[in-house]
């Protein structure tokens, strides 16, 4: 049902180089309603701003439709940059052309750290990206000039000094907009695209107990802190601090101090909970309470940086307080998939909105918020569905998030069984070596734009359930859960030590067997769990993912003792599973009709 449009009073409260800067791309034969034939000018502005405790230099273009002034008013788009981009970069300039081809008047600036904007990187974090991000609603809302006295009278109000504007990016520029909307309530729409909802699950995830720290992303975090510091000494956002900090030169303090911890392999119970908790202050879920306006998330599958776990908690909290959400899991995000708009789908690079289901969906959703239009805003949610062949279809709608509606039992014969009076009697057991035996992806072949190997297991070091062929096709759209017992003396030893980094590791994937034996891993995902205590039964949920199992494929779950791409077991532990008739473990699928 669509939510009224009225204005509320708040008295408080792709592929790697696409996801980099996810922002909508420039498209040249875009029809404009608004804008004389899609004419526009744009100028560069220089804003101070205080954030942080710091003043920071802000470097923006100002893109303003042609008949736009203060007689003509018209609604804005705010935008910045995906982590390492900039204003000036084809995907985050698109922003700007693509809108004010529309009659938008847009904002774009590059984030604070980046491009030619000072102060340093610090994640997004509300009280210092956010705050930077409301003085340039300031400057919409008339409420201040740019350093050069330039003034936006000409941008559509909604109260003295509140100017009706919305946003839109990915990634870095996907969760500056929830941290803005947390500290500045006058945005109106918001629609980040493939971002997180917790900066310690993304980057350190634990897919069993979120107060166990879990197994560390080192691939991607290192890759974008060397992103971060690589950057020219010369450039304005050095803190003249850091010149003779050759360790820390672009990030606060406290992003490199969490790296280097992460680095470590040490979990040392206080630096620990010290280093999470940081990670989770400049995370949406710290602060979403604060967030009331109305969002459109979009989230890629194919996602191993930030999966769809992330907008999926993101939608569930922000529905729960009565914010107005919606939420669309595109193909591509971070590790790839499809972008291409032939077959339908949104490409950051090319934009062209109008082809692709995200981008019409976007468009209807700033109507909508920001025009105050009667515009349908699709449905609750909506999913890229990679076996459909007309690109006119691809998409399915549901009301509510798929629910689990299959229970399959881990049987000690290494079958994966419908029944548990199916499950066989017996145990079956693994280990790890002292270096990883299994790959499922590498960002750093991503990075290097080197092929990425197929992902293995190494035998002895994993074990598989396999299910038999099936008779029919099986849709799994969802994140999947697993309840399981293990068995490992040497992690039980030492579940009492203050060092979490003792602990049990493993992770948890899906395999689609093709009948010719062909394996292939489901988006590459995986679900790394750190076991809270290996004397108990945990549950784990694993990565969402839209799939189907083709009649005649077999499902495969499997627990493997290593991923190249995660730092794991400290030492070698043996772990075995021991299953029997009412006493095995159980995975849970989200399976359409049942």
């Amino acid at each position: 049902m669509e939510v009224s449009v009225s204005r509320r009073v708040f008295r408080t409260r792709a592929p790697l180089a696409l996801a980099l800067g996810a922002a909508l791309a420039a498209p040249q034969a875009l029809t404009a309603p608004v804008a004389a034939a899609g004419r526009y000018s744009v100028t560069a502005l220089k804003f101070t701003v205080q954030a942080g405790g710091r003043s920071c230099t802000v470097d923006a273009d100002l893109y303003r439709p042609a008949g736009v002034d203060s007689a003509h008013r018209a609604p804005a788009v705010l935008a910045t940059n995906g982590f390492g981009g900039s204003k000036s970069e084809n995907s985050t300039a698109g922003i700007g052309k693509a809108f004010a081809s529309r009659g938008y008047v847009s904002l774009i600036y590059s984030g604070l750290g980046f491009g030619n904007s000072g102060c340093l990187i610090s994640l997004d974090d509300p009280g210092i990206d956010g705050t930077a991000a409301s003085r340039l609603i300031d400057f919409l809302g008339g409420k201040r000039a740019a350093d050069d006295g330039t003034r936006a009278d000409f941008v559509t109000l909604d109260g003295t000094g509140d100017p009706r504007v919305g946003m839109v990016g990915g990634s870095y520029g996907g969760a500056i907009q929830l941290a803005t909307a947390a500290v500045d309530h006058r945005v109106d729409a918001l629609v980040p695209l493939n971002t997180w909802n917790n900066l310690a699950y993304a980057l350190d995830p634990n897919n069993a107990d979120g107060t166990v720290p879990g197994a560390f992303k080192w691939q991607w975090t290192n890759g974008f802190y060397l992103m971060g510091e690589r950057q020219l000494l010369a450039q304005p956002n050095l803190d003249p601090s850091r010149i003779n900090s050759l360790t820390c030169l672009h990030f606060v303090t406290k992003v490199c101090a969490t790296i280097r911890a992460l680095n470590s392999g040490s979990y040392r119970a206080g630096p620990t909970a010290e280093l999470l908790a940081y990670l989770h202050s400049v995370s949406p879920a710290s602060y979403l309470n604060r967030v009331e306006a109305p969002t459109l998330l979009v989230q890629g599958q194919v996602d191993s940086l930030f999966n769809l776990n992330e907008a999926t908690a993101t939608y569930r909290t922000l529905k729960a307080q009565g914010t107005p959400a919606k939420m669309i899991w595109q193909s591509w995000g971070h590790s790839g998939g499809v972008t291409d708009p032939a077959d339908g789908e949104l490409n950051l690079i090319q934009g062209d909105l109008d082809r692709s289901y995200v981008g019409r969906r976007i468009l209807s959703w700033f109507d909508r918020y920001l025009r105050r239009q009667h515009t349908d805003t699709g449905p609750a949610v909506a999913y890229y569905r990679d076996w459909i062949t007309d690109p006119g279809h691809r998409y399915a709608t549901a009301d509510r998030l798929p629910a689990l509606g299959r229970t399959l039992y881990l049987s000690g014969d290494g079958k994966l069984v419908d029944n548990s009076t199916k499950v066989a009697r017996g145990s079956r057991t693994y280990a790890n070596r002292l270096t990883p035996t299994s790959h499922s992806e590498s960002s750093l072949a991503a990075i290097a734009g080197v092929q990425d190997p197929a992902p293995f297991d190494t035998e002895g070091t994993y074990l598989g359930w396999t299910g038999e062929p099936l008779t029919r096709t099986v849709d799994v759209v969802g994140a999947p859960r697993a309840t399981l017992r293990v068995v490992s003396p040497q992690a039980a030893r030492s579940r009492h030590s203050d060092n979490a980094a003792d602990r049990l590791v493993l992770f948890a994937k899906l395999y689609d067997i093709a009948p010719d034996g062909t394996k292939t891993l489901v988006h590459r995902l995986v679900a790394p769990v750190r076991v809270p205590d290996v004397t108990r039964s945990f549950t784990v949920t694993l990565p969402g993912i839209v799939h189907r199992y083709q009649k005649g494929h077999r499902l495969q779950f499997v627990i493997a003792a290593s991923d190249d791409a995660y730092f794991g077991n400290r030492g070698i532990k043996r772990v075995t599973v021991v299953s029997a008739p009412g006493d095995a473990g159980v995975l849970e699928l989200p399976v359409l009709g049942g």
